[in-house]
């Protein structure tokens, strides 16, 4: 990575930015779902107050260099993983992985046994990588679109 990244907990001023990167994220990234499907997952940015909300009832993360959002995560109080996107441009970088180290550092601070999440066909191995396994494959319909994701969850030993 050529430029200082920074991890931190993002707050209500970050929400469009991370708006964008989430639709990025699905645009230019998942090449595992076809065009139709990627466009029918999420159409454009989500600025506005059911964004905002959805994001203000989770712990998020941002990795930012330069103030500019490289890629964030999201942790709900139930231990599900809502949300991890990374810009197509710095994937591969370690990202995923110091955002993640993150997360679970709070889940475990909070008491957490175990984390899960729907992971797309795209974040599937970067779970894995992390110590997440299926428990479950399933297929979505978005916008007229079947996508293929998997459950996933670790259990976070004491």
């Amino acid at each position: 990575m050529t430029r200082h990244v920074q991890i931190r907990q993002a707050d209500p001023a970050d929400f469009i930015a991370l708006g964008g990167v989430f639709h990025a994220g699905v645009r230019y990234s998942a090449g595992e779902y076809t065009t139709a499907q990627r466009a029918a997952w999420f159409p454009s940015p989500r600025p506005g107050p059911n964004w905002a909300a959805r994001l203000a009832a989770q712990s998020v993360w941002l990795a930012e260099a330069g103030g500019e959002p490289l890629g964030f995560i999201t942790l709900m109080p139930a231990g599900c993983i809502d949300l991890a996107y990374i810009l197509a441009q710095v994937q591969g970088q370690g990202l995923f992985r110091r955002l993640y180290a993150e997360l679970e550092g709070e889940a475990r601070a909070l008491g957490m046994f175990r984390l899960w999440t729907d992971a797309s066909l795209h974040a599937k191995g970067p779970f894995e990588a992390v110590g997440f396994t299926v428990t479950r494959a399933e297929t979505v319909e978005r916008g007229g679109e079947q996508l293929a994701r998997s459950r996933m969850e670790k259990t976070l030993d004491g």
